[in-house]
């Protein structure tokens, strides 16, 4: 039986990914990078540790032992904790990140790939396991955008790629064809609750893949929880890229979307 290694980070994907593997019948070994990783995916492994994301060589000491030499990078990991304070790296992180000649996700992301790699370990396709969670074209919800969500859907689209480009995020919030909010550090949560309050309803959000995405880590994700914070500020219309978005549990997102009357398309 074939192992491999799971980098977990916060939401519901690390734990969907860890079923999918053990279903194709691989022997999972799991890692937990942050506190509020979701311990469930330790049903699904053959060994779980919480290992704090900025303990590098605590991390590639254990894969080493596990003799694991593929893994897989999946869930939330905010690079606001880069300068937070609540983490402390040990001194191969602390290498690692003042080495950089940036702190930009693909710069940050490639290094610690490079890093993996230097000690035997593979990176691989963030979606590779779990490709029935992309969804293709098409409206997912029964109600159509109206004309003007529309309008705003395909701006939001054209501005997100440009940011995306730049690599400072992948989220942007709109209002009639005017940018509410560009996420950036804070994450797609904050950036949504930011525009929407600015827009006082009514506001667009679209999220897309950057136009060089590497699939190994930071595929665009959306999950219950993003129509949730969209729900608290009235926004009315999600815009995601068609087969390039992972959608964590389709049927409670759309269930939960239909409830709020708030229209979701793949772009």
């Amino acid at each position: 039986m074939e192992k491999i290694g799971i980098l977990a980070g916060v939401g519901k994907l690390p734990v969907e990914c860890a079923r999918a593997a053990q279903q194709l019948g691989y022997e999972v070994y799991a890692i937990g990078l942050l506190p509020g990783t979701d311990s469930q995916i330790a049903d699904f492994a053959a060994d779980y540790q919480n290992i704090s994301v900025a303990q590098l060589d605590a991390i590639l000491n254990y894969l080493k032992e596990k003799e694991i030499s593929r893994v897989t990078m999946i869930g939330k990991v905010t690079k606001e904790l880069l300068f937070s304070g609540t983490l402390q790296p040990d001194a191969k992180m602390l290498q690692l990140i003042m080495s950089l000649p940036d702190r930009n996700d693909d710069t940050i992301m490639m290094a610690f790939v490079r890093e993996l790699a230097l000690n035997g370990i593979q990176a691989f396709d963030q979606t590779a396991l779990i490709k029935k969670l992309i969804p293709s074209r098409g409206t997912i919800t029964s109600r159509e955008p109206t004309s003007v969500e529309k309008a705003d859907m395909e701006f939001g689209f054209f501005v997100a790629k440009e940011l995306g480009r730049l690599d400072i995020g992948q989220t942007v919030v709109v209002k009639n064809r005017a940018v509410m909010a560009l996420e950036a550090i804070e994450g797609t949560d904050a950036c949504i609750l930011r525009g929407g309050k600015l827009a006082t309803g009514g506001a667009v959000v679209a999220k897309v893949s950057k136009p060089n995405q590497d699939n190994r880590f930071d595929v665009p994700t959306v999950g219950q929880k993003t129509l949730e914070v969209m729900a608290e500020v009235g926004a009315t219309a999600l815009a995601i890229e068609a087969d390039k978005t992972l959608m964590v549990d389709r049927a409670g997102m759309v269930a939960f979307a239909e409830e709020k009357g708030i229209a979701i398309v793949a772009m």
